[in-house]
């Protein structure tokens, strides 16, 4: 869960700040502390400082009629988003001078829950790179002011073979913004460079040109880029379209995860531990570094289904998948089905790996789940293997043969290579 984000509410009407106080209610990660007034603001910010993330400021206040409140947020460094009941071409222009992060025109529920979003994804933001390739030094600053306003992590380029370079030192960029016409290599050679390694879905790549024949933007898309801008554009259209690609690029990674993931347990599935795992041995193999493969299964498993329904069934597995998750959190954990549970330990040999194993056995072990009116306890058994196989699957098949002893030995233990 996210960590809580506070901020300020700087509103005079009684029924605006009614709404966006019902709005917040379904937001538990969003604290918000109101003000009616710009002497208020001012004594609340004194009171929070460093705490306060964003703030949403009503444009005219009685007693700062023309703005006077977004001033002093901005003098504060604090991100902040206008509410405003009417905004002309040349109110507009003079909020964005002023670096607001936007403006939201006062129209209804929608209007306050998109400010409120944009809370949120301000916070997200600060964790997405985003690389701007540009010749022009003048150009760059813009874009990177616009981008910072947002609180993105802005890098620079200012050539195409300088932003491969800057690539290969971030992998993790999100986002990049090219200009096409450039020297060394211009913005389409730098997109064809840039889509033979990353696809669409990975790397957002949006084109920029001053040059106005009507096919650049068809051949910018052509060429590998996600979407064009056409130079001078306005701050809106900029932002809107780096949201709108940077929101689809996340609900491609949410798809993915899901893909990934086990419907009731919410731990990694069988696939994505042999995805994920089949690479983890190679470089083990590789370096010679040990590799513990583990293989778990909850004791009498059955039973507990048997006799209390499958509903405590349920809440066992979510919650046995919970702590391995947590106390494995390093480690590559999968449940591969039904009450089994794979594990791949790097870095560890086979005593380390069983001792581990063993520590979280007893956790499991001491942990109560709530069962009517009783507290229902669990065990679990596991194999594990260090010893050298042809493949991975060889490997998981020993640890598979210790978790058979264990269990005929008894339950509730953990045998490693002898």
């Amino acid at each position: 869960m996210q960590p809580i984000k506070k901020i300020i509410v700087v509103e005079d009407s009684s029924i605006v700040t009614k709404i966006i106080r019902h709005i917040l209610k379904a937001e538990p990660t969003i604290e918000a502390s109101f003000a009616a007034s710009f002497a208020e603001a001012k004594s609340l910010y004194e009171s929070l400082k460093d705490e306060v993330f964003a703030a949403l400021v009503d444009l005219n206040l009685p007693d700062a009629p023309d703005g006077e409140v977004v001033d002093f947020m901005l003098e504060m460094k604090v991100p902040t988003v206008v509410l405003t009941g009417s905004c002309d071409e040349e109110r507009r222009e003079r909020l964005q001078s002023k670096g607001i992060v936007d403006y939201v025109n006062k129209e209804g529920r929608y209007s306050y829950k998109y400010a409120i979003n944009l809370v949120h994804r301000l916070y997200a933001n600060q964790a997405i790179k985003v690389l701007v390739v540009e010749d022009s030094d003048t150009s760059r600053g813009f874009i990177c002011q616009l981008l910072n306003r947002h609180l993105y992590q802005v890098l620079e380029a200012r050539d195409g073979v300088e932003a491969i370079r800057v690539l290969l030192d971030n992998p993790d960029i999100k986002l990049l913004i090219t200009d096409y016409n450039m020297p060394n290599m211009d913005g389409f050679e730098l997109v064809q460079n840039i889509r033979y390694k990353y696809e669409k879905s990975d790397l957002i790549i949006i084109g920029l040109s001053a040059e106005g024949h009507k096919g650049l933007s068809a051949k910018f898309i052509k060429n590998g880029a996600n979407d064009f801008l056409q130079k001078p554009f306005n701050h809106e259209e900029f932002h809107c379209r780096i949201m709108h690609n940077v929101e689809s690029l996340e609900l491609i990674a949410q798809i993915r995860d899901a893909a990934n993931r086990d419907y009731l347990t919410g731990a990694y599935n069988r696939r994505y531990f042999f995805d994920v795992g089949e690479s983890l041995y190679t470089q083990a193999k590789s370096a010679g570094t040990p590799l513990a493969a583990v293989v778990i299964d909850i004791d009498h498993f059955k039973s507990v289904n048997d006799t209390h329904g499958h509903d405590v069934g349920d809440r066992v597995l979510q919650l046995f998948s919970s702590i391995l998750s947590e106390t494995m959190s390093r480690f590559l954990v999968a449940r591969t089905g039904g009450e089994e549970f794979f594990a791949l330990l790097p870095g560890l040999d086979n005593e380390k790996a069983m001792a581990f194993v063993d520590k979280v056995r007893t956790i499991v072990a001491a942990t109560a789940i709530e069962c009517g009116d009783e507290d229902l306890y669990i065990s679990f058994s596991a194999g594990v293997c260090n010893l050298a196989s042809e493949t991975l699957d060889e490997q998981l098949s020993t640890a598979d043969t210790y978790l058979y002893r264990a269990k005929e030995a008894g339950r509730n233990m953990v045998i490693g290579d002898d």
